[in-house]
Order: structure tokens, then sequence, then C-alpha cells
């Protein structure tokens, strides 16, 4: 951001000619999205805000630095906390200042040129205590002024403050509703992935049960007759809207043909209802998982961290059931377990409406 600032110095008598006094002064907006939870000295040179020097004809360079009375970066802050009211119920910021630097010359004429220059960075300061980097300011004012006490220098470097301050309040105005980083709250929904043309893999619908063609896999040397091997897993698409993260999670329920085989012979209704309820039971861990997420309070700040650890439980428990069903029906061989096991899945699958 790039001023230029032309103001006309005077004699005052209310300063004199060393002192430089930081005003304090209400800005003209009221921040909706945040306050300013600290402000943070990061400036390489903390020995001034203000360098000035003169070089007359035929004299010696006088040379003289400048800090607001009370400290440089005390008086800063003392600015930035009265500038913007707080209200706690909006996202805490903290601004760290990374340059806040005045430079004035004396012209021939007894003119003064002078430049201003600031680096402000703000960060949004998280639930867990760390901190997101949200956004840079830099400004630059240049500015020429008569020959005065230096006070007259105090509205271009107020008025940099606040180009930062409104800076912050019309980035985050814009970006509120649509920035991740920002979001106040997170809405998760499911869908069940499925295929209009299907291809190698076989994805889980109450329309699409296994049939024999459907092994494709090289038959292994094994005591079994037949094997499937189901999973799950899912895919995430994010938006957010009015500040909420919108999280679509596409459950996937699968089966690759090629990991799908059946010795030549077997093919028979029975064999292959059993290797069904091994796809059945992958439904059903798939939607334990749904069912923990639904539980979850998921924050804004690691929500897809609950979410993995939820995806990892059910898994395990897709496993651990695959194996218990298996052991139970001795792979089909127990007809009477067999059909115990073919009852409690069609009684969990029909109470998650599928």
């Amino acid at each position: 951001m790039f001023l230029v600032l032309v103001l006309i110095g005077f004699k005052s008598a209310e300063f004199q000619d060393d002192s430089l006094i930081l005003k304090n002064e209400l800005l003209p907006v009221t921040p909706t999205g945040f306050y300013i939870e600290n402000v943070i000295d990061d400036r390489d040179d903390k020995s001034a805000v203000l360098w000035f020097v003169s070089i007359p004809r035929a004299r010696t360079a006088i040379k003289k630095t400048y800090d607001f009375t009370g400290g440089g970066f005390v008086a800063i802050k003392r600015f930035v906390d009265y500038a913007l009211p707080k209200n706690k119920t909006l996202r805490p910021i903290i601004i760290r200042l990374k340059q806040f630097k005045a430079s004035e010359m004396m012209l021939d004429d007894g003119r003064i040129n002078g430049d201003v220059s600031a680096v402000m960075s703000f960060s949004l300061l998280r639930e867990d205590g760390d901190t997101i980097h949200l956004v840079d300011y830099n400004g630059k004012i240049k500015y020429t002024r008569s020959d005065g006490p230096v006070q007259d220098a105090e509205p271009t470097l107020r008025h940099m403050l606040e180009n930062g301050l409104t800076y912050l309040n019309t980035w985050m105005n814009k970006q509120g509703p649509v920035n991740i980083n920002l979001a106040k709250a997170v809405k998760v929904t499911f869908t069940d992935h499925t295929e209009k043309t299907e291809g190698d893999t076989i994805y889980y619908s109450p329309n699409r049960p296994l049939t024999w063609d459907d092994f494709h896999g090289r038959v292994p040397q094994s005591r079994f007759d037949a094997e499937v091997f189901a999973t799950i897993g899912y895919d995430e698409k994010t938006t957010v809207i009015n500040g909420v993260i919108n999280l679509e999670l596409d459950i996937k329920v699968c089966i690759p043909k090629n990991d799908c085989w059946v010795k030549a012979g077997m093919q028979n209704d029975y064999a292959l209802n059993h290797e069904q309820r091994h796809f059945d039971i992958a439904r059903i861990a798939a939607e334990y998982f749904k069912q923990r997420i639904k539980a979850e309070n998921l924050p804004v700040s690691n929500y897809d961290g609950p979410i993995n650890v939820d995806y990892l439980d059910a898994y395990r428990e897709m496993d651990s059931l695959q194996k218990q069903y298996d052991v139970e029906t001795n792979h089909g061989g127990n007809h009477a377990a067999q059909e115990r096991w073919n009852e409690r899945i069609d009684k969990e699958l029909k109470a998650f409406g599928n």
C-alpha cells in the first residue's frame, strides 16, 4: 500500500522540538470478526521510530533519532489497544510488528521530506494456543512538511498505524466467510460412493450384490474354496460457507475384482452368500465410522485428526469382525453359525437403512 501525504508544518507551543508523542485515537470502524489479543514487538531495530538528518550547505550534518515518548513500542501497543474495541467473543488476533520506521531529511529550502514504512504480520490465536499466520500488511507513506518540531510528523506516523489496522479489518470482513483458517465450526455430511460405469472395483450397493462373474482373481494354493477382499475408505471434499467448514465425506466400501477368486466347480449360491456377507460386514464397519464422526465435536483447527482416528478404529473393527465371522462359521462350513450371522448382518443393515 502506497500513499503520498503532504503536511503543512506548524510551530506549536504544546510540544518541545524533541518531543514525539503518539496520540491515541479511536478508529471509525467496529470489527465484527476479530479483536486484538496481543501486539508483539518483532522489529530488528527497536532503538527509535524516526531518524532525522539535515545537511545544510557548508555545515556539518545533523543526525538525530526520535522515539515516541514513553517508549516506541509501548506507545504503539497502547494506540492499538485504544483504537479498536475488544469483543472477546470474536476471533483473537496477534499482531507482530516487524517494522515501523520513519526517515526525514531537510532540504536546502528548509522543507523536510520524509517517508514511513511499516510491516505488520497478523496471526490467529487458535484454541490449542498455537498461532496460524493469516496475512501481512506492508505500508509506505511519503510526505513533505515545513521546518518545525518533530511532533509535526506524528499525524503521518499515526496514519500509518491506522492504515494497518484498517487493512486488517477489511481483510477479515472479506475473508471471514470463506477462509478455512477463520472458520468457526465444522459441519459433516456423508455420501456413499458409486460409479455410473463400473470398472475393476465394485462399490457397495444394496442393489448390486456380488455375482460369480465378479471373481477375476487368480486362484492361489489354498484350502478355501473362494475369497474376497472387502475394504473401506473415504474421500474428503471441503468448502467454507459463511464461516463454516462444510466437510463432505464420500464413503467407499469396495472390493477389487482381481482380489476375488473361486475354485472351479465351487460356484454355488450358499458359497456366494458367504462371500457377500464379507462385503456386508465392511458396509457395517463404514456405518460405524459415520456414527463415530457424528458423535464428535470436531475442532476447526484439526478436524482431520479425530476423523483419521475414527477411520482407523472402524477399519480395525472391520478386520476383527471379518475374522470372527470366518472363525464362527468355519469359513461357511458351519451352516447353523452361518445362518445366525446372516440374521445378525441383516438386522444391522436394516438398522442403518440398507
